[in-house]
Protein backbone atom coordinates (compact mmCIF):
# COMPACT_ATOMS: atom_id res chain seq x y z
CA UNK A 1 0.00 0.00 0.00
CA UNK A 2 1.74 3.19 -0.90
CA UNK A 3 0.86 6.73 0.09
CA UNK A 4 -1.99 6.99 -2.39
CA UNK A 5 -3.81 4.42 -1.22
CA UNK A 6 -3.12 5.78 2.35
CA UNK A 7 -4.77 9.21 1.07
CA UNK A 8 -7.31 7.42 -0.86
CA UNK A 9 -9.13 5.76 2.33
CA UNK A 10 -8.47 8.66 4.37
CA UNK A 11 -10.17 10.59 1.57
CA UNK A 12 -13.25 7.81 1.35
CA UNK A 13 -13.26 7.65 4.84
CA UNK A 14 -14.29 11.77 5.60
CA UNK A 15 -16.51 11.59 2.63
CA UNK A 16 -18.21 9.01 4.46
CA UNK A 17 -18.60 11.38 7.51
CA UNK A 18 -20.83 13.73 5.15
CA UNK A 19 -22.66 10.86 4.11
CA UNK A 20 -23.70 9.68 7.49
CA UNK A 21 -25.60 12.96 7.90
CA UNK A 22 -28.60 11.66 5.47
CA UNK A 23 -28.37 8.28 6.88
CA UNK A 24 -28.60 9.33 10.53
CA UNK A 25 -31.02 11.75 9.96
CA UNK A 26 -33.45 8.65 8.53
CA UNK A 27 -32.37 6.42 11.30
CA UNK A 28 -33.33 9.71 13.70
CA UNK A 29 -36.55 10.12 11.90
CA UNK A 30 -37.25 6.29 11.76
CA UNK A 31 -36.98 6.31 15.71
CA UNK A 32 -33.16 4.65 15.84
CA UNK A 33 -35.58 1.67 14.54
CA UNK A 34 -32.87 -0.63 12.33
CA UNK A 35 -36.02 -2.15 10.72
CA UNK A 36 -37.40 1.12 9.74
CA UNK A 37 -34.26 2.29 8.22
CA UNK A 38 -34.00 -0.91 6.31
CA UNK A 39 -37.53 0.12 4.70
CA UNK A 40 -36.17 3.56 4.53
CA UNK A 41 -32.92 2.06 2.67
CA UNK A 42 -34.91 -0.42 0.38
CA UNK A 43 -37.96 2.41 -0.94
CA UNK A 44 -35.88 5.46 -1.50
CA UNK A 45 -32.57 4.87 -0.65
CA UNK A 46 -32.28 1.85 -3.29
CA UNK A 47 -30.75 3.14 -6.05
CA UNK A 48 -28.16 5.08 -4.60
CA UNK A 49 -27.24 2.31 -2.70
CA UNK A 50 -26.81 0.14 -6.13
CA UNK A 51 -24.29 3.58 -6.71
CA UNK A 52 -22.37 2.73 -3.54
CA UNK A 53 -22.49 -0.78 -4.26
CA UNK A 54 -20.51 0.17 -8.06
CA UNK A 55 -18.30 2.93 -6.17
CA UNK A 56 -16.62 -0.14 -3.76
CA UNK A 57 -16.48 -2.57 -6.91
CA UNK A 58 -14.53 0.58 -9.08
CA UNK A 59 -12.08 0.81 -5.82
CA UNK A 60 -11.81 -2.64 -5.26
CA UNK A 61 -10.71 -3.23 -8.58
CA UNK A 62 -8.37 -0.32 -9.00
CA UNK A 63 -6.58 -0.97 -5.82
CA UNK A 64 -6.32 -4.48 -6.81
CA UNK A 65 -4.91 -3.49 -10.44
CA UNK A 66 -2.48 -1.19 -9.05
CA UNK A 67 -4.11 1.96 -9.76
CA UNK A 68 -3.99 3.83 -6.75
CA UNK A 69 -3.60 7.29 -8.77
CA UNK A 70 -7.18 6.78 -10.19
CA UNK A 71 -8.66 5.62 -6.85
CA UNK A 72 -7.11 8.55 -5.03
CA UNK A 73 -9.19 10.67 -7.85
CA UNK A 74 -12.20 9.42 -7.77
CA UNK A 75 -12.16 9.00 -3.98
CA UNK A 76 -11.37 12.71 -4.33
CA UNK A 77 -14.46 13.36 -6.45
CA UNK A 78 -16.29 11.53 -4.17
CA UNK A 79 -15.98 13.64 -0.79
CA UNK A 80 -16.81 16.45 -3.10
CA UNK A 81 -19.80 15.58 -4.17
CA UNK A 82 -20.97 13.72 -0.92
CA UNK A 83 -20.18 17.29 0.78
CA UNK A 84 -22.51 19.03 -1.76
CA UNK A 85 -25.46 16.71 -1.04
CA UNK A 86 -25.12 16.93 2.53
CA UNK A 87 -25.20 20.62 2.39
CA UNK A 88 -28.38 20.23 -0.09
CA UNK A 89 -30.13 17.72 2.43
CA UNK A 90 -29.50 20.16 5.73
CA UNK A 91 -30.93 22.95 3.69
CA UNK A 92 -34.06 20.88 1.76
CA UNK A 93 -35.00 19.08 4.75
CA UNK A 94 -38.42 19.20 6.04
CA UNK A 95 -37.44 18.46 9.50
CA UNK A 96 -33.47 18.59 9.59
CA UNK A 97 -31.19 15.95 11.73
CA UNK A 98 -31.30 17.20 15.17
CA UNK A 99 -27.84 16.86 16.46
CA UNK A 100 -28.78 15.11 19.63
CA UNK A 101 -26.33 13.08 22.62
CA UNK A 102 -27.32 10.30 20.70
CA UNK A 103 -26.18 11.63 17.16
CA UNK A 104 -23.26 12.97 18.40
CA UNK A 105 -22.14 9.89 19.95
CA UNK A 106 -23.04 7.89 16.65
CA UNK A 107 -20.83 10.35 15.18
CA UNK A 108 -18.04 9.86 17.37
CA UNK A 109 -18.04 6.30 17.05
CA UNK A 110 -18.06 6.45 12.99
CA UNK A 111 -15.13 9.03 13.37
CA UNK A 112 -12.97 6.09 16.44
CA UNK A 113 -13.84 3.68 14.13
CA UNK A 114 -12.63 5.23 10.48
CA UNK A 115 -9.25 6.35 12.60
CA UNK A 116 -9.14 2.60 13.79
CA UNK A 117 -9.54 1.23 10.28
CA UNK A 118 -6.51 3.85 8.65
CA UNK A 119 -4.51 3.17 11.69
CA UNK A 120 -4.85 -0.57 11.00
CA UNK A 121 -4.32 -0.50 7.25
CA UNK A 122 -1.18 1.61 7.55
CA UNK A 123 0.13 -1.24 10.00
CA UNK A 124 -1.03 -4.18 8.65
CA UNK A 125 -0.66 -3.29 5.12
CA UNK A 126 2.71 -5.80 4.55
CA UNK A 127 0.85 -8.47 6.08
CA UNK A 128 -1.88 -10.82 4.41
CA UNK A 129 -4.41 -9.36 6.19
CA UNK A 130 -3.76 -5.99 4.66
CA UNK A 131 -5.59 -6.59 1.64
CA UNK A 132 -8.55 -7.64 3.18
CA UNK A 133 -8.14 -5.17 5.57
CA UNK A 134 -8.29 -2.68 3.33
CA UNK A 135 -11.04 -3.86 0.83
CA UNK A 136 -13.45 -4.00 3.86
CA UNK A 137 -12.32 -0.22 4.89
CA UNK A 138 -13.64 0.38 0.95
CA UNK A 139 -16.54 -1.46 1.60
CA UNK A 140 -17.56 0.17 4.85
CA UNK A 141 -16.76 3.95 3.64
CA UNK A 142 -18.20 3.31 0.42
CA UNK A 143 -21.55 1.72 1.23
CA UNK A 144 -22.68 3.91 4.54
CA UNK A 145 -25.88 2.17 5.26
CA UNK A 146 -23.38 -0.45 6.94
CA UNK A 147 -21.13 2.10 8.27
CA UNK A 148 -24.87 3.34 10.41
CA UNK A 149 -25.81 0.17 10.81
CA UNK A 150 -22.55 -1.29 12.44
CA UNK A 151 -22.17 2.18 14.49
CA UNK A 152 -25.99 1.90 16.34
CA UNK A 153 -24.95 -1.48 17.09
CA UNK A 154 -21.72 -1.11 18.63
CA UNK A 155 -23.83 2.05 20.61
CA UNK A 156 -26.70 0.15 21.42
CA UNK A 157 -25.05 -1.19 25.10
CA UNK A 158 -24.46 2.06 26.14
CA UNK A 159 -27.59 3.88 24.82
CA UNK A 160 -29.26 1.35 26.84
CA UNK A 161 -27.11 2.35 29.91
CA UNK A 162 -27.61 5.87 29.90
CA UNK A 163 -31.08 5.51 29.25
CA UNK A 164 -31.73 3.32 32.05
CA UNK A 165 -29.76 5.68 34.17
CA UNK A 166 -32.29 8.50 32.78
CA UNK A 167 -35.40 6.37 33.66
CA UNK A 168 -34.63 5.26 37.23
CA UNK A 169 -33.75 9.48 37.85
CA UNK A 170 -36.79 9.99 36.45
CA UNK A 171 -38.92 7.50 38.64
CA UNK A 172 -37.29 8.74 41.98
CA UNK A 173 -37.84 12.53 40.95
CA UNK A 174 -41.54 11.06 40.41
CA UNK A 175 -41.76 9.79 44.17
CA UNK A 176 -40.45 12.20 45.61
CA UNK A 177 -43.26 14.32 44.93
CA UNK A 178 -46.03 12.40 47.14
CA UNK A 179 -49.01 14.48 46.47
CA UNK A 180 -48.18 14.94 42.01
CA UNK A 181 -51.38 13.76 40.24
CA UNK A 182 -50.14 11.88 36.82
CA UNK A 183 -52.32 12.38 33.80
CA UNK A 184 -51.59 10.10 31.08
CA UNK A 185 -53.18 10.63 27.18
CA UNK A 186 -53.02 8.47 24.61
CA UNK A 187 -55.12 7.73 21.38
CA UNK A 188 -54.87 7.17 17.97
CA UNK A 189 -55.16 10.65 17.03
CA UNK A 190 -56.02 13.43 19.29
CA UNK A 191 -53.78 12.79 22.11
CA UNK A 192 -51.34 15.94 21.56
CA UNK A 193 -54.37 18.59 21.17
CA UNK A 194 -56.45 17.03 23.75
CA UNK A 195 -53.25 17.14 26.34
CA UNK A 196 -52.79 20.90 25.41
CA UNK A 197 -56.51 21.66 25.96
CA UNK A 198 -56.24 19.69 29.39
CA UNK A 199 -53.17 21.79 30.85
CA UNK A 200 -54.61 25.09 29.46
CA UNK A 201 -57.91 24.10 31.05
CA UNK A 202 -56.60 22.31 34.47
CA UNK A 203 -53.80 25.72 34.87
CA UNK A 204 -57.07 27.53 35.96
CA UNK A 205 -57.17 25.41 39.38
CA UNK A 206 -53.93 23.98 39.46
CA UNK A 207 -50.00 23.88 38.96
CA UNK A 208 -49.44 22.24 36.01
CA UNK A 209 -46.77 20.52 33.63
CA UNK A 210 -47.01 18.85 30.62
CA UNK A 211 -45.49 17.29 27.54
CA UNK A 212 -44.30 19.68 25.14
CA UNK A 213 -44.77 19.37 21.90
CA UNK A 214 -44.75 15.93 20.80
CA UNK A 215 -42.93 14.50 23.35
CA UNK A 216 -44.75 11.15 23.58
CA UNK A 217 -41.85 8.78 23.90
CA UNK A 218 -40.25 7.25 27.09
CA UNK A 219 -37.43 9.48 26.89
CA UNK A 220 -39.22 12.25 25.77
CA UNK A 221 -41.22 11.58 29.03
CA UNK A 222 -37.96 11.24 30.71
CA UNK A 223 -36.87 14.22 29.47
CA UNK A 224 -39.64 16.46 30.73
CA UNK A 225 -40.16 15.15 34.39
CA UNK A 226 -35.95 15.89 34.78
CA UNK A 227 -36.27 19.30 33.20
CA UNK A 228 -39.63 20.68 34.41
CA UNK A 229 -41.13 19.15 37.29
CA UNK A 230 -41.19 21.12 39.61
CA UNK A 231 -41.96 20.78 43.83
CA UNK A 232 -44.89 22.73 43.27
CA UNK A 233 -45.82 20.90 40.31
CA UNK A 234 -49.35 19.39 41.03
CA UNK A 235 -50.64 17.79 37.66
CA UNK A 236 -48.00 16.54 35.61
CA UNK A 237 -49.91 15.60 31.91
CA UNK A 238 -48.10 12.99 29.79
CA UNK A 239 -48.85 12.54 25.84
CA UNK A 240 -48.15 8.66 25.50
CA UNK A 241 -47.39 7.39 22.00
CA UNK A 242 -46.61 3.99 20.99
CA UNK A 243 -45.71 1.97 17.62
CA UNK A 244 -45.75 -1.25 18.87
CA UNK A 245 -47.48 -3.52 21.57
CA UNK A 246 -46.20 -2.48 24.94
CA UNK A 247 -44.95 0.96 24.26
CA UNK A 248 -47.63 2.86 26.20
CA UNK A 249 -46.83 -0.03 29.20
CA UNK A 250 -43.20 1.33 29.42
CA UNK A 251 -44.11 4.68 29.58
CA UNK A 252 -47.08 3.91 32.40
CA UNK A 253 -44.18 1.95 34.49
CA UNK A 254 -42.12 5.20 34.32
CA UNK A 255 -45.28 7.55 35.93
CA UNK A 256 -47.46 5.42 37.05
CA UNK A 257 -50.72 7.22 36.43
CA UNK A 258 -53.73 8.09 38.13
CA UNK A 259 -55.88 9.20 35.42
CA UNK A 260 -56.30 8.86 32.21
CA UNK A 261 -57.97 9.85 28.60
CA UNK A 262 -58.00 7.81 25.84
CA UNK A 263 -59.14 9.72 22.76
CA UNK A 264 -59.27 7.16 20.05
CA UNK A 265 -58.23 3.69 18.44
CA UNK A 266 -58.31 3.52 14.75
CA UNK A 267 -56.15 2.65 11.66
CA UNK A 268 -52.58 3.76 12.44
CA UNK A 269 -49.52 2.30 12.47
CA UNK A 270 -50.81 -0.86 11.08
CA UNK A 271 -47.55 -1.28 9.54
CA UNK A 272 -46.09 -2.37 12.82
CA UNK A 273 -49.11 -3.11 14.96
CA UNK A 274 -50.70 -5.10 12.37
CA UNK A 275 -54.21 -5.01 13.35
CA UNK A 276 -56.80 -2.70 15.18
CA UNK A 277 -57.12 -5.46 18.27
CA UNK A 278 -53.00 -4.74 18.74
CA UNK A 279 -53.87 -1.27 18.70
CA UNK A 280 -56.69 -1.40 21.09
CA UNK A 281 -54.35 -3.49 23.24
CA UNK A 282 -51.94 -0.90 23.22
CA UNK A 283 -53.33 1.90 23.93
CA UNK A 284 -55.41 0.36 26.65
CA UNK A 285 -52.38 -0.32 29.12
CA UNK A 286 -52.52 2.98 29.95
CA UNK A 287 -56.33 1.96 31.11
CA UNK A 288 -54.83 -1.48 32.61
CA UNK A 289 -52.70 1.06 34.44
CA UNK A 290 -54.71 3.21 36.20
CA UNK A 291 -57.78 1.29 36.70
CA UNK A 292 -54.90 -0.76 38.75
CA UNK A 293 -53.89 2.10 40.90
CA UNK A 294 -57.45 2.86 41.82
CA UNK A 295 -57.96 5.76 39.02
CA UNK A 296 -60.01 7.16 36.63
CA UNK A 297 -59.52 6.85 32.43
CA UNK A 298 -61.61 8.12 30.05
CA UNK A 299 -62.23 6.60 26.77
CA UNK A 300 -64.32 7.94 23.92
CA UNK A 301 -67.45 6.30 23.13
CA UNK A 302 -67.96 8.06 19.73
CA UNK A 303 -64.16 6.02 18.43
CA UNK A 304 -65.55 2.74 16.63
CA UNK A 305 -62.55 1.34 17.56
CA UNK A 306 -63.53 1.70 21.59
CA UNK A 307 -66.96 0.99 21.30
CA UNK A 308 -66.89 -2.19 19.36
CA UNK A 309 -64.59 -3.69 22.31
CA UNK A 310 -67.04 -2.08 25.25
CA UNK A 311 -67.12 -5.52 27.34
CA UNK A 312 -63.03 -4.89 27.68
CA UNK A 313 -62.98 -1.96 29.33
CA UNK A 314 -66.30 -2.04 31.28
CA UNK A 315 -64.81 0.17 34.31
CA UNK A 316 -63.69 3.43 32.42
CA UNK A 317 -65.93 6.51 31.87
CA UNK A 318 -66.99 6.94 28.60
CA UNK A 319 -67.43 10.45 27.31
CA UNK A 320 -69.78 11.66 23.81
CA UNK A 321 -73.17 11.01 22.78
CA UNK A 322 -74.58 8.49 25.09
CA UNK A 323 -73.01 9.83 27.92
CA UNK A 324 -72.88 11.83 30.90
CA UNK A 325 -70.18 13.91 28.89
CA UNK A 326 -71.10 15.33 25.35
CA UNK A 327 -71.41 17.66 23.26
CA UNK A 328 -74.41 19.21 20.66
CA UNK A 329 -75.40 21.99 18.83
CA UNK A 330 -72.11 22.59 16.76
CA UNK A 331 -71.75 24.84 14.42
CA UNK A 332 -68.58 26.24 12.53
CA UNK A 333 -67.23 29.68 11.05
CA UNK A 334 -64.17 30.86 9.69
CA UNK A 335 -63.67 32.63 13.55
CA UNK A 336 -63.77 29.04 15.06
CA UNK A 337 -66.45 26.74 16.55
CA UNK A 338 -69.72 27.26 18.65
CA UNK A 339 -71.28 24.37 21.03
CA UNK A 340 -73.45 23.45 24.09
CA UNK A 341 -70.95 20.95 26.20
CA UNK A 342 -72.84 18.58 28.58
CA UNK A 343 -71.01 17.70 32.11
CA UNK A 344 -73.12 15.10 33.98
CA UNK A 345 -76.52 17.39 33.63
CA UNK A 346 -74.49 20.59 33.93
CA UNK A 347 -74.95 22.49 30.04
CA UNK A 348 -72.79 24.99 28.99
CA UNK A 349 -72.26 27.13 25.48
CA UNK A 350 -69.11 27.59 24.69
CA UNK A 351 -66.75 29.19 21.76
CA UNK A 352 -63.56 28.21 20.62
CA UNK A 353 -60.85 29.41 17.58
CA UNK A 354 -60.84 24.93 17.38
CA UNK A 355 -61.89 23.91 13.73
CA UNK A 356 -63.46 20.25 13.37
CA UNK A 357 -65.57 17.83 15.27
CA UNK A 358 -62.50 15.59 16.33
CA UNK A 359 -61.18 19.11 18.25
CA UNK A 360 -64.67 19.50 19.80
CA UNK A 361 -64.07 15.50 21.14
CA UNK A 362 -60.72 16.62 22.46
CA UNK A 363 -62.56 19.74 24.18
CA UNK A 364 -65.12 17.47 25.54
CA UNK A 365 -62.47 14.67 26.89
CA UNK A 366 -60.25 17.68 28.77
CA UNK A 367 -63.38 18.99 29.69
CA UNK A 368 -64.55 16.11 31.26
CA UNK A 369 -61.56 15.29 33.06
CA UNK A 370 -61.37 18.41 34.39
CA UNK A 371 -64.55 18.41 35.89
CA UNK A 372 -64.23 15.27 37.70
CA UNK A 373 -60.95 16.87 39.43
CA UNK A 374 -63.27 20.12 40.55
CA UNK A 375 -62.99 22.66 37.97
CA UNK A 376 -65.84 24.40 37.59
CA UNK A 377 -68.06 25.45 34.42
CA UNK A 378 -66.86 28.73 34.30
CA UNK A 379 -63.34 28.27 34.27
CA UNK A 380 -63.99 25.50 31.39
CA UNK A 381 -65.31 28.58 29.39
CA UNK A 382 -62.92 30.48 29.94
CA UNK A 383 -60.16 28.17 29.03
CA UNK A 384 -61.83 26.74 26.24
CA UNK A 385 -62.60 30.60 24.70
CA UNK A 386 -58.73 31.45 25.25
CA UNK A 387 -57.57 28.05 23.27
CA UNK A 388 -55.67 28.27 19.83
CA UNK A 389 -54.84 25.34 17.89
CA UNK A 390 -52.03 23.25 18.42
CA UNK A 391 -49.19 24.05 16.17
CA UNK A 392 -49.93 22.45 12.52
CA UNK A 393 -53.27 20.62 13.63
CA UNK A 394 -56.13 22.55 12.04
CA UNK A 395 -54.51 25.94 12.37
CA UNK A 396 -56.18 28.92 10.60
CA UNK A 397 -53.27 31.10 9.52
CA UNK A 398 -53.88 34.09 7.19
CA UNK A 399 -51.82 33.20 3.85
CA UNK A 400 -50.49 34.87 0.50
CA UNK A 401 -52.29 36.84 -1.69
CA UNK A 402 -54.61 37.37 1.33
CA UNK A 403 -55.83 33.44 1.36
CA UNK A 404 -55.79 31.27 4.14
CA UNK A 405 -54.10 28.19 5.21
CA UNK A 406 -55.59 25.79 7.56
CA UNK A 407 -52.17 24.12 8.47
CA UNK A 408 -53.01 20.29 9.64
CA UNK A 409 -49.70 19.12 8.70
CA UNK A 410 -49.25 17.03 11.61
CA UNK A 411 -52.09 14.92 11.52
CA UNK A 412 -51.68 11.27 9.96
CA UNK A 413 -54.53 9.62 10.90
CA UNK A 414 -57.84 8.30 8.31
CA UNK A 415 -60.31 9.63 10.29
CA UNK A 416 -58.99 13.07 10.97
CA UNK A 417 -57.83 13.37 7.68
CA UNK A 418 -61.40 13.22 6.51
CA UNK A 419 -62.68 14.95 9.06
CA UNK A 420 -59.96 18.06 7.88
CA UNK A 421 -61.29 17.64 4.32
CA UNK A 422 -64.71 18.65 5.85
CA UNK A 423 -63.88 21.13 7.79
CA UNK A 424 -62.48 22.71 4.52
CA UNK A 425 -65.41 22.03 2.83
CA UNK A 426 -67.60 24.14 5.47
CA UNK A 427 -66.12 27.36 4.15
CA UNK A 428 -68.71 28.23 1.87
CA UNK A 429 -68.60 30.54 -1.49
CA UNK A 430 -64.27 30.35 -1.26
CA UNK A 431 -62.18 28.78 -3.68
CA UNK A 432 -61.07 25.55 -1.71
CA UNK A 433 -57.47 23.74 -2.73
CA UNK A 434 -55.95 20.51 -0.92
CA UNK A 435 -52.31 19.80 -0.37
CA UNK A 436 -51.42 16.49 0.57
CA UNK A 437 -49.08 13.40 0.51
CA UNK A 438 -51.25 11.32 1.78
CA UNK A 439 -51.85 8.95 4.64
CA UNK A 440 -48.65 6.39 6.13
CA UNK A 441 -47.78 3.56 8.10
CA UNK A 442 -50.97 1.88 7.93
CA UNK A 443 -50.17 -1.55 6.30
CA UNK A 444 -52.58 -3.34 3.97
CA UNK A 445 -54.84 -0.76 4.86
CA UNK A 446 -52.55 1.77 3.61
CA UNK A 447 -54.44 2.23 -0.43
CA UNK A 448 -57.96 1.95 0.92
CA UNK A 449 -57.48 4.72 3.39
CA UNK A 450 -55.71 6.89 1.45
CA UNK A 451 -58.44 6.22 -1.71
CA UNK A 452 -61.37 7.18 1.17
CA UNK A 453 -59.26 10.73 1.37
CA UNK A 454 -59.29 10.72 -2.17
CA UNK A 455 -62.94 10.74 -2.47
CA UNK A 456 -63.49 12.91 0.41
CA UNK A 457 -61.12 15.83 -1.24
CA UNK A 458 -62.82 15.44 -4.76
CA UNK A 459 -66.42 16.28 -2.99
CA UNK A 460 -65.30 19.43 -1.08
CA UNK A 461 -62.23 20.66 -3.36
CA UNK A 462 -61.81 22.77 -6.26
CA UNK A 463 -57.89 21.89 -6.48
CA UNK A 464 -56.29 18.87 -5.66
CA UNK A 465 -52.61 19.07 -5.48
CA UNK A 466 -50.83 15.95 -4.59
CA UNK A 467 -46.89 15.33 -3.25
CA UNK A 468 -45.06 12.62 -4.15
CA UNK A 469 -45.50 10.48 -7.17
CA UNK A 470 -45.50 7.13 -6.18
CA UNK A 471 -47.15 7.87 -3.00
CA UNK A 472 -50.14 9.69 -4.21
CA UNK A 473 -51.31 6.51 -6.69
CA UNK A 474 -54.45 5.75 -4.71
CA UNK A 475 -55.36 9.18 -4.09
CA UNK A 476 -54.55 9.92 -7.84
CA UNK A 477 -56.89 6.70 -8.44
CA UNK A 478 -59.66 7.67 -6.35
CA UNK A 479 -59.95 11.11 -7.35
CA UNK A 480 -59.83 10.19 -11.58
CA UNK A 481 -62.83 7.99 -10.57
CA UNK A 482 -65.26 10.80 -9.39
CA UNK A 483 -65.86 12.76 -12.54
CA UNK A 484 -63.16 15.76 -10.85
CA UNK A 485 -61.90 18.13 -13.45
CA UNK A 486 -58.28 16.48 -13.87
CA UNK A 487 -57.17 19.67 -14.70
CA UNK A 488 -57.06 20.65 -11.50
CA UNK A 489 -55.58 17.97 -10.58
CA UNK A 490 -51.94 17.84 -10.23
CA UNK A 491 -49.19 15.67 -9.04
CA UNK A 492 -45.65 17.26 -7.83
CA UNK A 493 -42.61 16.06 -6.07
CA UNK A 494 -41.94 18.42 -2.87
CA UNK A 495 -44.26 20.59 -0.81
CA UNK A 496 -42.04 23.45 -2.11
CA UNK A 497 -42.92 22.69 -5.42
CA UNK A 498 -46.81 21.90 -4.43
CA UNK A 499 -46.59 25.72 -2.79
CA UNK A 500 -45.38 27.49 -5.70
CA UNK A 501 -48.21 25.92 -7.52
CA UNK A 502 -50.78 26.99 -5.54
CA UNK A 503 -49.44 30.69 -4.98
CA UNK A 504 -50.52 31.26 -8.67
CA UNK A 505 -54.03 29.94 -8.04
CA UNK A 506 -54.58 31.44 -4.57
CA UNK A 507 -56.30 35.45 -4.15
CA UNK A 508 -58.50 37.11 -0.83
CA UNK A 509 -61.06 34.46 -1.99
CA UNK A 510 -58.82 31.37 -1.76
CA UNK A 511 -58.33 28.80 1.58
CA UNK A 512 -56.20 25.97 1.28
CA UNK A 513 -55.53 22.87 3.47
CA UNK A 514 -52.29 21.26 4.14
CA UNK A 515 -52.95 18.20 5.17
CA UNK A 516 -49.92 15.72 6.75
CA UNK A 517 -46.79 17.45 5.56
CA UNK A 518 -44.66 14.37 5.59
CA UNK A 519 -41.30 13.48 7.04
CA UNK A 520 -38.42 13.30 4.15
CA UNK A 521 -38.06 9.03 4.89
CA UNK A 522 -41.36 9.32 3.30
CA UNK A 523 -41.42 11.54 0.04
CA UNK A 524 -41.19 9.35 -2.83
Amino acid sequence: MNIFTDISILLLSVSALFSLYTQYHMLQQNSYYISRYFTWVKDAYVFKLCGDCFLYCILSVLFLQKSPITASAICLLVLIIRVILAIVAKQTAIKPLVFTGRVKRLYCTAILLLAALIALCALLCKTPVGEPLLLFSFMLTSVTPILTVLTKIINSPLENLIGRHYINDAKRILKSYASLKVIGVTGSYGKTTTKFILNRILSERFNTVCTPQSFNTPMGVVRTVREKLKPQTEIFICEMGAKKTGDIKEICDIVNPDFGIITSVGEQHLDTFKTVDNVFKTKFELYDAVIRKGGVCLANAESEGISSRRDKCEKAVFFGEGTDYYADNISYSSAGSVFDLHLRGEAITLKTKLLGRHSIADILSAAALAHILGVGADDIKCAVAALTPAEHRLELKPFNNGSLLIDDAYNSNPEGCLEAVRVLGSFEGMKKAVITPGLIELGSREYDCNFALGLEAAKYCDIIILVGKNRSVPLSDAVRSTGFDTDNLYVVSSFKEAMDLYLTMCDKNSVVLLENDLPDNYLN
